[in-house]
């Protein structure tokens, strides 16, 4: 299957090379030192043991243009980055091709093909002048949560911490053929890749934690161990997730573990620096919109106070436009 990822980060690369080590076609879309250096010497990837793999993807560029037409296209990038990519995209597709959404967070789609009140409900924090909706088919959509740790170690080089698992859902709730096919593709790649028939729950579950977790650690510069050891942090992400849980469950949304054990499940991780810690490092853009603002943006919907949301989401905007400044 013709496979292309857009936005080969961390995230990106690690699927890209399972699925090219498994016999897809693969082709990423990558950009700087990083594309240069898959191009040179492939696609390594460190795993949590210490062992390696290389992998060369059957192409890697920086020009979507030209690809040429694909079965699935995987969007790796980072929620801030979606809307300028998204009028490249057409040139992937043919009548069947699958968008795969693997953003943090709540996603542009998210209202879409989900009934009652606020169906069709556009996400303004995610999508605010509707660049993606008008660009992406809702019907070509799947949604996807990802839940490996990864990070990327240097150009070309891409760290494994843990985890192997992505979510796959339609999100009308039906289970098609076409997603069954999709999950076959990343079990035969060492993947785990469920189907789920509510994936809007799934979303909620990792978002829960994300959105304390991500902006705490952008603000304190720690990692998730010890943002969930420290009383204080540990208290603070609590406060922000009850505030989050009451909209999810005026959404629907019924959370399947409880808030203790998705603070729990998010200190096993260890000492992993979150994205959003990581991309506050390199002076880029984060994805607080995406994990943080629209989650504020659903409260506002839905008359639910969000002081604590409120208030790191204002740190985390100020910590951002200052690192960008300097």
């Amino acid at each position: 299957m013709k496979i292309c990822i857009v936005g080969v980060g961390a995230i990106g690369g690690y699927l890209g090379a399972k699925l090219a080590l498994a016999g897809e076609d693969v082709t990423l879309i990558a950009r700087g030192k990083h594309l240069e250096a898959i191009q040179n010497q492939g696609l390594e990837v460190i795993m949590a043991d210490g062992s390696s793999y290389r992998v060369n993807p059957c192409v890697a560029t920086s020009d979507i243009n030209e690809v040429g037409s694909q079965d699935v296209v995987i969007l790796a990038v980072k929620a801030q980055s979606l809307p300028a990519i998204a009028p490249q995209l057409s040139s992937l597709y043919n009548p069947d091709t699958m968008v795969v959404t693997a953003q943090n967070g709540i996603p542009w789609w998210y209202f879409y093909k989900h009934g009652g009140e606020y169906e069709g409900q556009k996400i303004h924090a995610v999508d605010p002048e509707g660049i993606i909706a008008g660009n992406i088919d809702v019907e070509r959509v799947i949604g996807c949560v990802v839940y490996p740790a990864v990070e990327l170690q240097s150009p070309g080089v891409i760290h494994h911490i843990e985890g192997d698992r992505l979510s796959l859902g339609e999100i009308d709730h039906s289970k098609t053929e076409r997603v069954q096919k999709l999950a076959g593709i990343c079990k035969r790649a060492g993947l785990k890749a469920p189907v789920r028939s509510n994936i809007r729950t799934e979303i909620w579950v990792k978002l829960w934690g994300n959105l304390a977790f991500n902006p705490i650690s952008a603000l304190t510069r720690a990692t998730l161990e010890q943002i969930a050891q420290y009383p204080l942090t540990r208290a603070l992400a609590r406060q922000m997730m009850m505030e989050a849980q009451t909209i999810a469950e005026k959404l629907g949304i019924e959370l399947s573990i409880s808030l203790e054990e998705r603070i729990n499940g998010a200190e096993k991780v260890g000492a992993h620096k979150t994205s959003m810690l990581q991309d506050i490092q390199a002076g880029r853009p984060t994805e607080v919109e995406g994990i943080l603002g629209a989650v504020i943006e659903l409260g506002q919907l839905t008359h639910t106070p969000t002081p604590y949301m409120d208030t790191v989401y204002a740190n985390v905007k100020l910590l951002e436009k200052t690192v960008q400044h300097y």
